[in-house]
């Protein structure tokens, strides 16, 4: 090799080093590293499957590529605790050096992933379905992103439709984490202020087993429940509470009623027709862009391959948190020089298109966006699905309170015994 060939050969290696280390324009080819994690093992685990589901779904909308790079899907497992959450997203990041992560799924984990994020600069994250309104109400992070509204937004118009039926009078059954404070929240806020009462509350832990002694404390002068468990806890609750004789009228929380419990065979289904909840999603609404994501999920995750007859909250969830890191990947041409700072503008900035209509996101970086209260029903098939009662469009983290005016949920608040 003579002297040009060798300073040629010198100089190309050079900018080869520069393009594997600096992130930025020098390397278009190489692959963005995306994290997904989701819960796959507890009472959430059908719940995580399908969010994996709804991820994977928006990167094969793209054929896994976004302006000529490979998106390469890293996944990691939780159970819906902190601390197991925490350790697979530091595995994520600090081990297989994601660009990208996208979860968790459960309340308390999104709490603890945000405040991890605090000490990763360099990785920008989404949330995955995960709903507390302290992840982005509170102690808020710069670089994590959530592009679903969270739980408390999810039940808003739960508590006039209660009102409407004549449930006065509710006892609330919820697993005791942050999450479903914010349902609990979402739900009391209005309802109490039409004059409902709530003269008891009933905090079980997550991935309980036996229901009996809160059965057995279901006050006779109630007109309703409001169940919110998810998953298994769920299922062993109505089960429980079908065995014992239990005969009042139910409502569920977002995460009761979704695809992931309605799925699960047994008696026990029929006792869940006419249930009145409310969330990100209806199963039958009719909108063209849902009816388009639901064919492509069904095309892409049939019920003989482990799908669900329609996505679970959580194959939406994660599928539009996936679509906006794309799409904001996308918007940048792949650049995410200087800790991903054109990228987070854009994310900040983004309409982001999703089946269920326009999101976007308030200056804490939360989800601004639409709600639905439904029903549960029986389709022609004899399979549970829900039907939308109302739809409400750009529902806030305040719901629509002023500040001054909000109280984020907790065990005691709000409160109208």
């Amino acid at each position: 090799m003579n002297y040009n060939k060798r300073i040629w050969a010198r100089s190309m290696l050079a900018a080869a080093a520069v393009a594997a280390v600096s992130g930025g324009a020098f390397a278009q080819g190489a692959p963005i590293k995306i994290g997904l994690l989701a819960t796959l093992e507890g009472p959430f685990a059908a719940g995580g499957a399908d969010g994996m589901r709804g991820a994977e779904l928006a990167v094969r909308q793209r054929g896994g590529v976004v302006d000529g790079r490979k998106i390469e899907i890293i996944k990691a497992s939780s159970n819906a605790t902190p601390d197991v959450a925490v350790n697979s997203a530091r595995k994520l990041v600090e081990q297989d050096k994601v660009d990208i992560l996208v979860g968790p799924l459960s309340g308390g984990e999104g709490i603890a992933v945000k405040d991890y994020s605090k000490s990763q600069p360099q990785v920008t994250f989404i949330n995955g379905a995960s709903g507390a309104q302290a992840t982005t109400l509170v102690n808020t992070s710069p670089n994590f992103f959530r592009f679903n509204t969270e739980g408390a937004q999810w039940m808003f118009g739960l508590g006039k439709a209660a009102m409407d039926k004549g449930y006065k009078r509710t006892m609330i059954i919820a697993e005791d984490y942050a999450f479903p404070y914010s349902q609990v929240q979402g739900f009391m806020a209005e309802y109490c202020r039409l004059g409902g009462k709530v003269p008891l509350k009933a905090w079980v832990p997550l991935g309980g087993k036996d229901y009996s002694s809160v059965i057995a404390r279901i006050p006779k002068d109630v007109d309703a429940l409001l169940v919110i468990l998810g998953g298994a806890d769920a299922v062993n609750f109505l089960t429980q509470y079908e065995n014992s004789g239990g005969d009042k009228p139910m409502m569920g929380g977002s995460i009761t009623v979704s695809q992931d419990v309605l799925n699960y065979k047994g008696k026990r289904r029929d006792s869940l027709v006419g249930t009145i909840s409310a969330g990100p999603v209806a199963d039958s609404f009719e909108g063209a862009e849902w009816k388009a994501f639901v064919a492509d999920y069904k095309k892409n995750f049939p019920v003989s391959a482990g799908g669900f007859p329609s996505p679970s909250l959580f194959a939406y969830v994660y599928y539009i948190n996936m679509k906006a890191a794309l799409d904001g990947l996308d918007a940048v041409d792949g650049d995410l020089s200087n800790n991903h700072a054109k990228l987070r503008d854009t994310l900040s900035k983004m309409v982001l298109k999703t089946p269920n209509g326009d999101v976007r996101l308030d200056s804490n970086r939360q989800a601004i966006g639409t709600t639905f209260v439904t029903e549960v029903v029986k389709d022609s098939r004899g399979e549970l699905t829900t039907k939308v009662l109302r739809k409400v469009d750009n529902v806030d983290q305040t719901l629509g309170m002023k500040k001054e005016d909000f109280k984020m949920g907790t065990r005691d608040e709000p409160n109208c015994p």
